[in-house]
């Protein structure tokens, strides 16, 4: 059996150290619009809007302990990854908000351009803008 997607996105959420961080990060600096707050058995989520995708910030009742940052420094999901229109916006304003880059604005192939961020807890955001 395979599985019937239900829409065409992919929702992904994260376990945060500092939700008021993560929530000026995610909202303020990139622009992610919240439409709900939830609470949880472990915390509470902040669901944010991208797309027809939501980004799902969890709050956690107890901190559990961080992993490695840096792309290939664990197994894992290593990094989450937004197709955007705007890349080069993106870039300034993660840049004059002093965001650290995993990697900074590069064309991968012809006409695909990526650029890598941290958030606040580390995690890589990943941008693509195909032209």
């Amino acid at each position: 059996m395979t599985i019937i997607a239900g829409k065409n996105a992919i929702d992904v959420g994260i376990v945060v150290k500092d939700i008021a961080s993560s929530l000026n990060f995610y909202c303020n600096i990139l622009g992610l619009e919240k439409v709900q707050e939830m609470p949880l058995w472990i915390g509470t989520m902040h669901r944010l809007a991208f797309g027809d995708s939501f980004v799902k910030l969890v709050d956690p009742k107890e901190i559990p302990p961080a992993t490695t940052i840096g792309l290939a420094s664990s197994l894992g999901i290593r990094y989450l990854t937004l197709q955007v229109s705007n890349l080069d916006k993106i870039c300034d304003v993660c840049k004059s908000n002093a965001v650290p880059f995993e990697l900074e604005k590069t064309e991968l192939a012809p006409g695909v351009t990526i650029a890598m961020v941290h958030d606040p807890d580390g995690n890589t955001v990943e941008f693509v803008q195909r032209d």
